[in-house]
């Protein structure tokens, strides 16, 4: 009997909680709402052009949209996120109401709303619509928040997602980018680390090396650096208005790295200091008085050395584009020319003109310059002294894209070691002694 009374009494405890969660949650709901409608009907995300945005931590954030842009107009004046601010506009614009709680409350503080914990007010379509939505609490099982407009005396329910959408502080509607840049202005890039500075020039789509010296960059390493650079978002805000022992303290009087990106006439110069914790810098773009951090990692970027941004590639033809290759080995000379396809579905084929007139395998001719086009600087000498190069063991000539360019690269031995003569970079590039031997070995095989 003891445990049966006791199986009943938990019964009855079950039942009781049950019924509170509902009644609390639940609160006499209006059983006509059938359809979920939106909280404000007929507006479109799009018409929306101010927004006041108070957040749970009581900080109000006032936003004005002008052409396709947004602004923050208070409490600072500064550039908005509009990624950020668009993600607010979509969920005021879709909002919809999960169920009527209460027609007319007596007590909003039942629900959070008194005062609310967060809200947002927006105007739209020229000021001919406008709308302030206030949230409270979550409901006890969660799934939903308190929600009421505030020319409205009920309380519906939200869901709670929109919470992450809705309260938002100014840090997280503002612009976190450090410097803006127009991609397709930008001429010329220099760095700064440890007093070595390095720079960078733009000719049509190539980068070169202009300091310390001459010599043809990567483009993929350089402007991807400047990608890199223009991408940079800002961690925190450390101060708007430092002094100058702020500048010292955070390292910033002066910067471990400092980077210029041209414009044409105009300049955006990025300025890295000290250590901010173990994985972000002090950081501010030397325009404005700012001072925020950033990703260590951008920093570590900044300070990567010429090698790093050298060109690297010992040919720039490929397999596919090349018209004719010429190898000379001392006195032996090999040249092989693309001979084009006839008629239709036709394929390319290779002819040996020297030194002996042949036709050759093509896909050992494509191979042998695939491998060639794999050939890379590992590392670079200021000069060409021991490395063979005055008496080079191979030199190449191709010529690629219709005829239309031709480039030389010669290749020398020292020992175990092997390098290249690469166009347009000074000194030699070191190169994996291995590739040069196969392709020697294919040279052989195709020269008989």
């Amino acid at each position: 009997m003891r445990g049966l009374k006791s199986t009943i009494a938990l019964f009855a405890l079950l039942i009781g909680l049950g019924s509170y969660i509902y009644f609390v949650s639940w609160k006499k709901a209006d059983s006509t709402l059938t359809k979920k409608d939106t909280v404000f009907a007929g507006l479109e995300t799009g018409q929306i052009e101010e927004l006041t945005v108070t957040s749970t931590r009581g900080e109000v954030t006032a936003l004005k949209k002008s052409g396709d842009k947004w602004q923050i107009i208070k409490p600072v004046e500064t550039p908005a996120a509009d990624s950020d601010v668009a993600v607010v506009t979509s969920a005021i614009g879709q909002m919809e109401i999960n169920r009527v709680v209460e027609e007319k409350p007596a007590d909003l503080k039942e629900y959070g709303l008194d005062p609310p914990r967060f809200e947002v007010e927006f105007k739209a379509n020229g000021g001919k619509m406008s709308g302030k939505v206030l949230v409270g609490d979550k409901t006890v099982t969660s799934g939903n928040l308190y929600a009421k407009k505030s020319d409205e005396p009920r309380v519906f329910l939200v869901a709670d997602y929109l919470e992450g959408s809705l309260n938002k502080t100014t840090y997280d509607l503002r612009d976190k980018s450090i410097v803006k840049l127009e991609r397709d202005k930008v001429d010329s890039l220099e760095l700064n680390a440890g007093g070595k500075p390095l720079q960078f020039t733009k000719s049509g789509s190539d980068w070169s090396v202009a300091k310390p010296i001459a010599a043809r960059a990567d483009f993929s390493a350089v402007d991807g650096l400047v990608g890199r650079v223009e991408t940079a978002q800002m961690k925190s805000i450390v101060t708007e208005d430092p002094k100058p022992e702020d500048l010292k303290k955070y390292g910033l009087d002066k910067p471990a790295v400092t980077v210029t990106i041209g414009q044409g006439s105009a300049r955006a110069v990025l300025a890295i200091g000290g250590a901010s914790g173990t994985d972000a810098v002090y950081a501010r773009d030397m325009s404005k008085p700012l001072v925020v951090t950033v990703d260590k990692a951008l920093a570590e970027d900044l300070k990567k050395g010429l090698d790093d941004f050298r060109r690297k590639d010992a040919f720039e033809s490929r397999a596919f584009n090349a018209t004719n290759a010429e190898f000379t080995r001392g006195d032996q000379k090999v040249a092989f020319e693309r001979v084009k396809g006839q008629g239709e579905n036709a394929t390319d084929t290779w002819k040996r003109v020297s030194p002996s007139a042949g036709d050759p395998d093509k896909s050992k001719v494509e191979s042998l310059l695939a491998g060639l086009a794999d050939i890379r600087a590992t590392a670079f000498t200021d000069s060409l002294a021991k490395t063979g190069l005055d008496k080079p063991v191979l030199t190449v000539l191709i010529k690629f894209d219709e005829g239309k360019k031709e480039e030389r690269v010669s290749f020398g031995r020292n020992g175990s070691d092997a390098y290249a003569l690469i166009p347009g970079q000074p000194g030699a590039g070191k190169i994996e002694a291995e590739k040069l031997d196969e392709a020697l070995k294919a040279l052989d095989e195709l020269a008989k």
